[in-house]
Formats: C-alpha cells, structure tokens, sequence
C-alpha cells in the first residue's frame, strides 16, 4: 500500500501496473521464481520470502524479472484473468489489492484514477521506505505506526462478509459476531469471564448470519457436551454438517487451525481482543473497552449495498468519533510487571528456544507468539529473557500491549524499546531484526541518541544493550565508532550472544570494576585452569578465558579481561606490582591460605 499510494491520482494503466510491481520487486515484497537473473537471487538469499530485501534491485534487473514472469505465459492453460482486467500482469495486479479495496482503502479499476481514501491513507503512511543513494533498502516504521491499527480496526467493524464485492451465502460482520458472543459468554458467571476457547472459534467463522444469541447458545450447549477442548471432528461436524448443512467439503486442518489462526491475526491487527489461558482462550482487551463499545453500538445494525461504488464509499469514510477515542494504555510500570505473569508460563529453555526460531528465521508454533509479527516477538521475548534470567532488574518494555501485556506493536521511533534499571545504573535495550547493512543505517545512530537521552533524563549511569539475530560488521564499527565520538558504551550481541550472557551473569550492567566474583562460573573456570597449570600470565589466563567465555561476553577486549582477571590474582598470589607478561606460580595461593 506504501508503493502504491506513490501512484495515488494516476491512471491506472498497463504502464502503471508494470511500474508498481516493478516496484514491488524491487524491495523484495514479491518475488516471483520463473528464470530469475542470479544477481537477483543474490540481493534475496539474504531475507525470506515476504520481507524486505536488503539491496534493492536495479530498473535492469525488475525488468527481467517482470518480463520472465508474465503470468499469462505460465499460470494454467486458460490463463488467470480478473473481472475487468486483462490476463497475466492486471490480473495479478488486482488479485494482490482486491482485499485493499474490498476494506475500503483504496479504489481502482483501468484507465481510471487510483484513489486513495482518507483511512487507506493512514495505511499507507504507518511505514516509511527509501532506496539510498547506494541502492540499499531504507525501511522502518513511522512516526505514526498505530496508523495501521487504526485503519485495520475501521475497516473491520463495517466488513460485511455479503458484499458486492464478495458476495459470500454467509451475513454478518465477524467482528462484531465475535465481540458480542464473547460479551454473552463473560456475562455467564459460569464461565470465568475468559472469552471464547481457541476451539470455538471455527462455529464463529462458519456461523451463516449475524444471529448471536443462536451463536451463543450453540456454543453453550457444546460447553455442556464436550467441555472447552471438543475434539476437531465434532466441531467440523457441526460447522458442516449442521451450520452449513452439507453445502461444500472442508479439509479438517483447515477447519481447526488454518482458519481460526487467519482469522485471530485479523481480529488481533484492529487491536481489540486479547489472549487469556496463554492462548486457549480468546477475549475482549479491556485497554480498548470504549471502542468496543462504541463499534457495538455503532455498527451492529447494519445496511447492504447493491453495487461495489456505494459499499465502497461506505467502507471508505472516516469515522471521526472512532478515531478519535483514546485507549486506556497500560502504563509502564504495569507492562513491566505483566512479564512476570508470562515467565511463569514460558520458563528459561522455552524462552531460550522462541529467541533461537527468531536467529534462525523459524517460525514460531506457540499459541500466542506465532500471532506477533517478528519485531514485536523480538522485543517481548528480550525483555522476559532479562526478567527470567535477572528477576531484580526492574524491566520496562515501550511496546504498546494489551490488557494481558502482550505487544500490539513495536516501540515508536522515538524511544529505547525496553527500558532496564539496576541499582544506581540504567541499560536500554534496543533490538533490531534487521541485518547486514540495514542494520548499520536503521539502528546505530537513533540509538546513540536515545541512550543520551536515557542517561539525561534519569542522571544515572547508562549503557545500550544491542541485540540482532547477528551483528554485522559495519555495525560494530559504527558503534566503536559511536563510543569514541559520543562517550557512550553500546554492547551488541547476536541473540546466542545475548542469550548465553544472561545464562552466566548475575548483572545487566557491565561494569569492570566488579570484582571477579560477581562471575561464578568465570572465577571457578580460572581456579581450575591455574591449579591445573600451576604457572602463567595474566596474558595466557585472558586468552584462555576468551576461548572459554568469548562468545558470552563477545563486548570484552583483552585489556578488559586483563582488567578483571589481574586484580584476582593479584590478590591471591600477593603480588602487587605483577604485569601482564610476567609468570606467577598458583601454587603460592595455597601456602598462602595455610598460613
């Protein structure tokens, strides 16, 4: 929606639709397989299939990708073709926005201008992209990203699932279906006020009209029959069989967990439910109460439309007084507290193996987490890691987050995305999912700048805690860079980094001066190795602990090492005056501690 609204005005034309998906290419939005040059293949083998690429494509290089890609020449012997577009290009071209203009965000059709309406225009604007000057992509949030919420949560309480457009046997608005079948459960003080279970949802999807109280009771009575886990079977049964009466075969899977799981990712970008039950249970985000009932109030009666213009101007208008309502927010302080309710549902190794999915790029299976975009995972799970690992460091975390703590969206542009204290020091933590040169050019900066900031507005001690699936090497010296110019101590870590930190230390504030024993497995590490040895230098003990520990403390030069090792054995052998280079004999600590 960002690329296209660059045409916003213009006539679409088959000229148009090359540029757009030219456009499209060129980021890595779309990346279509048919004899792709390898230089292509190279600038996309670094990000997965629906992420931005981090090089951009040259105009030589989308054009041989839209040339080699016609879809007439190679989608199915007829050829796909769209009401009102030609076959290959337009036809695919409409089958990428139909949903956009379906929701009201923006209108076209051939030789007619691209229209934007007002709310499809607050979608377009939640995100900023720039190809730089040496063709790298600049991609990040704006100053604005609730724009997407807002403009998701309009459209989805006017969606008529019976429209000109699609003109589907079932009536009703799903989210208004949704929000008052989870009012009437609530108000059945036998049900603990949860919402409706996960497994439910499949009879909201199916149910054919706009009826909840029917809804509502059918739900009652399958509580009554088979309790909150019925088994798949019986709730396709009834979605089928008794709903639908036989109409058309489904695929179990799809039945049970593709379409609830589509239908929670809509439910949950309009920012009105919630989880409960770590998932089982699906519910109104009390953050949001006001909306919802002003979108109950508002909306539930509702009037059809004939032709695609007149639904579409009604889809497209603004509602002022939605927009204009304001959230409850959770504040700060009570986001950081919610982590504790989540470290005793994901423990350490559960924590450990969702942050290892987001290094590797895998996909999360949890009933909660998979629902987060990758960023918003990212920021959630660093935070409960530190909580986990460190329970006296006060966490609090800047992404917006319902009723239950969890993310509805990354912290704004303007801020640390979590934000720690311990003791008399303060860290921010900033992470980025970001990688190779995006990296560079998104994050250093804005985080040297929010960590002066931090330390002036608190007057503490303050240092940045960087964390990325991986590092790149631009990056570690922009950030060398950073604290030589600036006087600011930036710490990056891969995620395994970060990750094995947090296992071994028993502080988020690293600080040098801290003696050797405020790390246990370091000191008992080195009282090994030394009575093992018997002799050697403060040089040879760093490298050896360098090798054991590096990747734990990948920030750590050796004139750091050497500064927290020699005190220690300086210490325990009496030597004051010892150097790095000159040899000591353990053995003496020993005769010491005899004496």
């Amino acid at each position: 929606m960002h690329i296209l609204f660059k045409y916003n005005g213009q006539l679409l034309t088959e000229d148009i639709v090359e540029a757009v998906e030219k456009d499209i290419f060129t980021v890595g939005l779309y990346r279509p397989m048919k004899r792709i040059p390898l230089s292509v293949k190279e600038k996309w083998k670094s990000t997965c299939t629906g992420e931005f690429a981090e090089e951009a494509l040259t105009p030589q290089e989308a054009k041989a990708v839209y040339d080699n890609n016609d879809p007439q020449k190679w989608d199915d012997i007829k050829g796909h073709k769209e009401a009102g577009f030609a076959k290959g290009w337009p036809s695919r071209f409409d089958t990428q926005y139909k949903l956009m203009k379906i929701l009201g965000f923006v209108k076209y059709e051939m030789d007619k201008p691209i229209c934007f309406s007002e709310v499809g225009e607050y979608l377009a604007k939640s995100i900023e992209i720039d190809v730089t000057d040496d063709g790298m992509i600049d991609r990040h949030a704006s100053a604005t990203p609730q724009y997407e919420q807002m403009a998701f949560m309009q459209a989805l309480a006017k969606y008529q699932r019976c429209n000109p457009f699609v003109r589907e046997l079932n009536d009703n608005i799903p989210l208004i279906l949704l929000l008052q079948v989870i009012e009437k459960l609530n108000a059945n003080p036998k049900y603990g006020n949860c919402g409706i279970s996960y497994k439910e949802l499949p009879l909201v999807i199916f149910w054919k009209d706009n009826d909840a109280e029917a809804l509502y009771q059918r739900i009652v009575r399958l509580r009554k029959e088979h309790g909150y886990t019925p088994s798949d079977e019986v709730v396709a049964d009834i979605c089928t069989k008794e709903i639908l009466d036989g109409f058309k075969r489904f695929k179990l899977k799809s039945i049970a967990s593709e379409y609830p799981d589509e239908f929670v990712r809509k439910m949950r970008m309009t920012g009105l439910v919630s989880f409960r039950g770590a998932g089982r249970f699906i519910d109104v985000n009390h953050v949001e109460d006001e909306k919802v009932a002003y979108i109950l109030n508002t909306y539930s009666c509702y009037e059809k439309y004939e032709n695609e213009d007149s639904f579409f101007d009604y889809m497209s208008k603004i509602d002022p007084i939605l927009f204009s309502k304001e959230a409850k927010p959770i504040s700060k302080t009570v986001a950081g507290e919610k982590l504790n309710y989540w470290r005793t549902i994901y423990g350490w190794d559960k924590i450990k193996g969702e942050l290892s999915n987001l290094e590797q790029k895998n996909a999360s299976k949890d009933a909660v987490l998979k629902f987060m975009a990758a960023p918003a995972r990212l920021e959630f799970l660093t935070a409960l890691a530190i909580k986990s690992a460190l329970p006296n460091v006060a966490v609090i975390p800047n992404y917006s987050c319902d009723d239950e703590g969890l993310p509805t969206s990354t912290a704004g542009g303007n801020k640390a995305d979590i934000e720690c204290y311990e003791s008399h020091n303060g860290v921010i933590v900033e992470v980025t999912m970001a990688e190779g040169r995006q990296q560079t050019m998104m994050e250093v900066w804005p985080i040297t700048r929010h960590l002066q900031e931090f330390t002036q507005t608190n007057k503490i001690n303050s240092q940045c805690v960087f964390v990325a699936p991986s590092i790149y090497s631009d990056s570690k010296r922009q950030i060398n860079y950073a604290k030589d110019a600036e006087g600011v101590t930036i710490r990056p870590y891969s995620i395994r980094e970060f990750v094995n930190y947090l296992s071994s230390s028993t502080a988020l504030y690293f600080n040098m001066t801290n003696s050797l024993a405020d790390y246990p497995k370091i000191l008992q590490f080195v009282v090994e190795y030394l009575e093992m040895v018997g002799v050697s230098t403060i040089h040879k003990l760093s490298m050896e602990c360098i090798l054991k520990f590096g990747e734990q403390y990948p920030e750590w030069n050796i004139r750091d090492w050497y500064n927290l090792l020699l005190p220690y054995v300086q210490n325990q052998t009496k030597r004051y005056n010892l150097s790095y280079k000159q040899e000591f004999e353990y053995g003496m600590v020993a005769v010491e501690k005899q004496r």
